[in-house]
């Protein structure tokens, strides 16, 4: 990688990191102050008389312990969904502008190779979603132990938050390597975010009743499996060794794709 281009690109993409990172805790603290036995009885009530909606939204388990509450609902949906906004952002920053806007001539021009610049904005769109599942990780354990000191299970928190980075990186590769790909802006920023978004509606629609459940075969999100990581299972961990297989064999693609396509600038 290049460090002079990786500082830059690391300084400019903090600023909407930090929001996202802003945003999620606020529905962290929120979520984890509503951890309350007679308020989760008013939410089983309220799953009871819309059973499909909870579902859809991946929020339709019993919640008996703080873990468990964190991770129906937040992981169920926001933690899963949300961070996608983050690398449209940065993919739309790191690689759709330059080219959209002709700049990557400047880049092009310089004595570094295109796998090193590739490598590179891929390199920095990776570390800032470790960055914010960092801070993902520290508000909810922060907010846990000062709201409900010692009723966290933190192995298991790390543990899903381990798979989960490994669904945000999968999403990243495969946004990365449609920017990469396409010449056309809107191809380029939503083939890979299209077919994300696309994932999230099937799986939603897998979730409600039985009917539909054969559809969760058909997106990788079935991959990340909350619980079962929590829980340590073996199985869980195969999905999420699978996902982070995904994203680096995505982000090679992209690289390798930049390196070799004609690029109009």
């Amino acid at each position: 990688m290049n460090r002079t281009l990786f500082a830059k690109e690391m300084r400019s993409g903090a600023f909407v990191t930090v929001i996202i990172a802003g945003v999620l805790a606020l529905y962290i603290a929120t979520i984890v102050s509503m951890f309350d036995p007679a308020l989760g009885e008013s939410l089983d009530a309220m799953m009871q008389s819309m059973p499909d909606l909870f579902s859809a939204f991946g929020m339709a388990k019993p919640s008996t312990t703080l873990l468990d509450f964190l991770l129906n609902y937040l992981y169920g949906f926001l933690l899963t969904t949300f961070p996608l906004v983050l690398v449209l952002i940065l993919v739309n920053k790191l690689v759709v502008r330059y080219l959209d806007r002709g700049t990557m001539a400047y880049l092009l021009a310089t004595p570094v190779s295109r796998v090193r610049i590739a490598a590179t904005l891929a390199g920095v769109l990776a570390c800032m979603l470790v960055l914010l599942m960092a801070a993902t990780w520290v508000l909810e354990a922060g907010s846990a132990e000062l709201l409900f000191p010692g009723e966290l299970d933190m192995a298991g928190l790390a543990r899903a938050n381990a798979g989960l980075l490994g669904l945000w990186l999968a999403m990243a590769g495969l946004c990365f390597l449609s920017a990469c790909a396409f010449s056309n802006v809107s191809l380029a920023l939503w083939a890979g975010g299209g077919a994300c978004i696309l994932s999230f509606l099937v799986q939603m629609v897998s979730q409600v009743g039985e009917k539909f459940e054969f559809l969760k075969y058909a997106t990788p999100l079935t991959l990340f499996d909350a619980y079962g990581l929590a829980a340590n299972d073996a199985a869980a961990w195969a999905g999420a060794a699978a996902l982070y297989g995904a994203a680096a064999v995505l982000f090679s693609a992209g690289v390798a794709v930049f390196s070799q396509r004609d690029l109009n600038v």
